[in-house]
């Protein structure tokens, strides 16, 4: 005779097996749903990106703002100061390494009738900014991203250059720093998503017609002449305020971007000789 086992279950397992397909079932309809809905999303973006560009945008009023200003004495720094304080700004600090241009800054500032104060400090020297840190943040409440987390206010700048994103030779050390210092933003700005009150923007300008950029040479200045940093200063400002994430400048530097995407690393390379690009540095005498 053939035996015969019964396997009797008792009523906890069955019902934990049925509360677990139920759980699958519900995930099951939640991923379809997120399936389902994300191209919508995304379309919904685009169209709405579209739209902004198309009407006026809606800016940000700074007139309880606090601005710091990193090398602030001259170049496009200055521009910013300018365009910070001529956009209401209620309190702006400068720092920078020279004493002489950080005091003609702070002055013309304050001809504007903005608050400005300045203090020596090389961002270069962990020490010194800390130290300076301590002293803005008496005089302004705030000062870096820990600040404005607990007080869930504030803005973050990085202007930065599109050769972080497409880099030419000789200017290695340049591009590095560059494309490090965008890595750093782009992993910020996503990861200030859950932090209300605190954003960030990182602008990428073409070359700018500074001291900086001095003798550099590209093969149709006609087409892409180097920008001006009251342009460059503005735009930024705008950006804040508009609390746009990216930047970049000119808007033909998008096409850029998406042919470096697309096509093979031999096509940019004669893209790079055709424009100048690849020995626009030969000339250069700027300040580095």
């Amino acid at each position: 005779m053939k035996a015969i086992a019964f396997l009797s279950l008792s009523p906890w397992f069955c019902g934990g097996l049925e509360e677990n397909f139920a759980w699958q079932k519900r995930m099951m309809w939640k991923w379809l749903g997120a399936l389902l809905l994300f191209p919508v999303q995304m379309v919904y973006l685009v169209v709405k990106a579209a739209v902004c560009l198309l009407l006026p945008p809606k800016l940000r009023d700074l007139s309880r703002e606090n601005v710091l200003v990193t090398g602030g004495g001259r170049g496009i720094g200055r521009h910013l100061a300018r365009e910070f304080a001529r956009r209401g700004a209620r309190k702006i600090i400068l720092w920078g390494r020279t004493e002489k241009c950080l005091k003609e800054t702070t002055e013309e500032i304050r001809m504007m009738g903005t608050e400005c104060h300045y203090f020596i400090c090389d961002v270069g020297n962990r020490e010194e900014v800390y130290q300076q840190a301590k002293a803005v943040r008496e005089k302004t409440t705030k000062a870096f991203l820990p600040r404005m987390l607990e007080l869930q206010n504030g803005h973050i700048v990085c202007l930065n250059s599109v050769l972080a994103l497409s880099a030419i030779p000789g200017a290695i050390d340049y591009c590095t720093s560059k494309a490090s210092s965008f890595a750093f933003m782009e992993s910020l700005t996503l990861g200030l998503l859950d932090c209300p009150g605190v954003n960030a923007t990182t602008v990428l300008p073409f070359h700018t017609s500074t001291e900086m950029f001095q003798g550099m040479r590209i093969r149709f200045p006609s087409l892409f002449p180097p920008l001006k940093p009251e342009t460059v200063a503005r735009r930024t400002v705008e950006a804040v305020q508009m609390n746009q994430a990216f930047l970049l400048l000119p808007w033909t530097m998008h096409v850029l971007v998406i042919l470096k995407s697309i096509l093979p690393q031999a096509a940019l390379e004669e893209i790079h000789k055709f424009s100048g690009s690849y020995t626009c540095m030969n000339t250069f005498k700027g300040r580095t």
